[in-house]
């Protein structure tokens, strides 16, 4: 089975410049191959705050839209993640989507694509990184960064120059990493199915 990659938009801000730059992604990483990729767009699936009582760990979910969520998350191998920056960090309503659901992250693993003003996103970046890491989301170094200023110059979005190439890059290390996850996750499966007690007659 081919690995599954999800491309997840982390903004939902009307007049988002990462949609326009979100598809260029998805192009670029079909093209690039090695995987089956899937944008996720976050506006779309309209998760709100946080309205489920139990603990994320224990999978137990109370409402239609964190099952669907849940489900969606768990049929990936792996993620990148396009962020753009607001005031040192990255948008709540990533940070939300994220806490909706812990096993669906685990043991999976993720680049990081940032945007942002001259910075271009990058201490949003960083943030994020230390969110997936409590998530057991293993993240890839190579981490391409996208300035707005001169990208959109000319009010449509040109990639810099080696932009392609640095996220060719990062797709690689994503897929190695993907895989050799997938056999962790099938093991601990496997473990899991072995320590379940015999069914009686």
């Amino acid at each position: 089975m081919p690995l599954r990659i999800g491309i997840i938009l982390g903004s939902t801000r009307p007049g988002r410049r990462g949609e326009t730059i979100a598809s260029w992604v998805l192009d670029t990483a079909r093209a690039h191959g090695g995987a089956d990729y899937e944008l996720i767009d976050l506006a779309h699936h309209r998760l709100g705050n946080l309205d489920e009582g139990g603990n994320p760990t224990h999978q137990q979910y109370e409402h239609p839209h964190t099952r669907a969520w849940s489900a969606l998350i768990d049929g990936f191998d792996g993620f990148v993640f396009l962020v753009p920056e607001y005031n040192h960090s990255y948008p709540g309503a990533l940070k939300n989507a994220l806490d909706y659901v812990y096993r669906e992250w685990n043991d999976k693993a993720a680049g990081i694509i940032s945007y942002g003003g001259w910075a271009a996103g990058v201490r949003a970046a960083e943030a994020l990184r230390l969110v997936l890491a409590e998530l057991q989301t293993a993240t890839v170094r190579t981490q391409p960064a996208i300035a707005l200023m001169p990208a959109f110059a000319t009010g449509t979005f040109v990639p810099a120059e080696g932009l392609a190439d640095a996220v060719c890059g990062m797709l690689d290390q994503v897929i190695a990493w993907s895989g050799a996850l997938r056999g962790v996750r099938e093991a601990k499966a496997e473990a899991h199915a072995g320590a379940m007690p015999a069914a009686t007659a």
